[in-house]
């Protein structure tokens, strides 16, 4: 089996420390480079020593042209801006690229979606298998109660998060809103305060940022007499981290195109 290099944006973040720990300790996945901002303090420093696994050998450098190549993937989990520029950088270099970055708007969704039209590109708000099986079941279970329940969805993460609510919350806000044919642009409510009742289309979001919180989500269908909540809670980056690497895997012999974590899965739609 020949080895797949993977070139890892953001190697001082946490989510970038994780991934780098675990592909050392994935079978034929190799860190092939490590990607930092221009002028960060990190560049020109070993990787490993950085995120605290030890000395690898491969430096942090500003640029991802020099290590892409066949048989290699990028991995980015950073932040919008970034991941556009990063993105430019792989549709140039037809390098597959994989982006579970949030917090992305209008704009720059579009351009991640016109340029994956030159390289292979996963794109998707939370890799963990977990909350993609959840996607799945909000939608069956808000087919199935249709609009006789109330649909509301509780998020919560650490403290240094910085988009609210998370884009898996807006995910599962979408799939249940398109299980019950409306527009969450339309019906979704972040937060609450003032007077009145909730109307009976509404989808609520509430983010909660407190401490180390990996991640939580709660789907509740509220009906009169009863509740249905769906739950999945992450115990630590290690669920995203390892669904990152899954996805490089599986994407590297792809063709050009736009691509989710239920292609990577082989998940029904």
């Amino acid at each position: 089996m020949s080895t797949l290099g993977l070139i890892v944006c953001g190697p001082g973040g946490r989510m970038g420390g994780t991934l780098i720990r675990l592909i050392e300790d994935t079978p034929a996945v190799t860190l092939a480079g490590a990607i930092d901002r221009p002028g960060s303090e990190r560049l020109g420093q070993d990787t490993g020593e950085v995120a605290g696994v030890g000395h690898l050998g491969v430096e942090i450098v500003d640029r991802i042209e020099p290590a892409a190549g066949k048989k290699r993937v990028i991995v980015d989990l950073t932040t919008p801006e970034a991941s556009v520029a990063h993105m430019k950088a792989a549709a140039k270099t037809a390098t597959p690229i994989v982006i579970g970055t949030t917090g992305f708007n209008t704009r720059q969704l579009r351009q991640v979606r016109t340029l994956a039209a030159r390289t292979p590109t996963v794109l998707a708000p939370n890799m963990s298998l977990g909350v993609n099986l959840l996607l799945g079941l909000v939608g069956q279970v808000a087919r199935s109660l249709g609009d006789a329940y109330d649909v509301e969805i509780v998020e919560a993460h650490h403290r240094f998060k910085k988009d609210a609510p998370s884009g898996t919350a807006l995910a599962l806000a979408r799939a249940a809103g398109d299980a019950l044919g409306r527009k969450l642009e339309r019906v979704g409510v972040e937060g609450r305060s003032g007077f009145g009742e909730r109307k009976t289309t509404d989808i609520g979001l509430l983010s909660v940022r407190a401490g180390d919180i990996a991640g939580e989500h709660t789907v509740m269908f509220g009906g009169i007499g009863e509740r249905i909540e769906l739950v999945h809670r992450a115990h630590s980056r290690d669920a995203f981290a390892r669904g990152a690497i899954r996805a490089a895997q599986w994407l590297a012999d792809k063709e050009a195109g736009l691509y989710g974590m239920r292609d990577v899965l082989g998940l029904a739609v």
